[in-house]
């Protein structure tokens, strides 16, 4: 699918009679949900030199950076359900558009990969220094309407004045905006996940219910992450906020981490992934 949605876009792109790319899903329910991991993971498990790795990541990639860079108005109605390959599709475009309907969240942790999609890009630029982003890409926590206009940017003058007869601010202030002295001291400042884990369990001490409960659905979300993910996760998107187990069926319900727990997370090898390809390894052309 990302090589034929590219190939349109660069159609698309050089079409005089194309004046802008307009994105929405056939189904009322979701925008996108992500992709489907699961064959992927089932050809690393049957090969694990597979080329299909650097194939699949190459034509995502090459496709994500096409949307961030294209020339004409790119615009996503971001209704219903937006996760993982979802966000790609839209969070790097130039105009999108939230509903009532909208709800945001990358799972990512809790299959065992971690945020990609450009997701640290987007999440640096979020409130707080990024840490509400890292926030969300640890926990893999959902938000909704009140709290996805907090954490987007503000549209152009042109725009706001064009969407104002046709826009509403929600009745609720986002719950994000109101916790984020507690999100920055828990997720900002490089913290590991284990300091992260630390603020949290102090947090649910608080006399605040809004408070307690936020910290208490952190950690629900931390524990459904695997050990090396959130490891990764945390490094991934420290790392560019500084610059501005097993995959099966059974994996959301009895993961296998490997490895199991924090304590054994090895930091050289997730230092390491962040390192050049070797030779043997062809880098991807994107």
């Amino acid at each position: 699918m990302d090589v034929k949605y590219k190939t349109y876009l660069d159609e698309w792109e050089s079409d005089p009679r194309v004046k802008c790319v307009l994105v929405e899903s056939s189904s009322s329910r979701a925008f996108s949900a992500g992709m489907d991991i699961k064959g992927v993971a089932a050809e690393i498990q049957k090969d694990k030199s597979t080329p299909l790795v650097q194939k699949v990541f190459t034509a995502e990639y090459s496709l994500i950076c096409k949307i961030f860079e294209y020339k004409k108005p790119y615009i996503c109605f971001m209704d219903g359900i937006t996760m993982g390959f979802g966000i790609g599709l839209s969070g790097h475009g130039r105009y999108r558009l939230i509903t009532e309907k909208t709800v945001l969240a990358m799972p990512e942790t809790g299959i065992g990969l971690f945020p990609d999609v450009g997701f640290a890009y987007i999440a640096a630029k979020s409130p707080g220094e990024g840490a509400v982003g890292a926030y969300l890409g640890l926990t893999g926590n959902r938000v909704s309407t009140p709290a996805v206009l907090y954490i987007s940017e503000d549209p152009d003058q042109d725009i706001r004045i064009l969407l104002e007869k046709y826009s509403r601010n929600p009745e609720s202030e986002p719950r994000l905006k109101l916790l984020l002295p507690r999100i920055i001291s828990t997720f900002g400042s490089n913290k590991s996940v284990k300091e992260v884990i630390k603020e949290l369990e102090n947090h649910q001490l608080s006399g605040d219910s809004l408070v307690l409960k936020w910290a208490k659905d952190a950690l629900q979300g931390l524990k459904k992450g695997g050990p090396f993910s959130l490891c990764l996760t945390d490094e991934h998107v420290s790392r560019v906020s500084s610059a501005q187990g097993n995959i099966n069926d059974e994996l959301s319900k009895n993961p296998k981490w490997n490895p199991p727990s924090l304590d054994e997370v090895n930091p050289a090898e997730v230092k390491a992934l962040f390192e050049p390809l070797g030779q043997e390894i062809e880098e991807l052309n994107v």
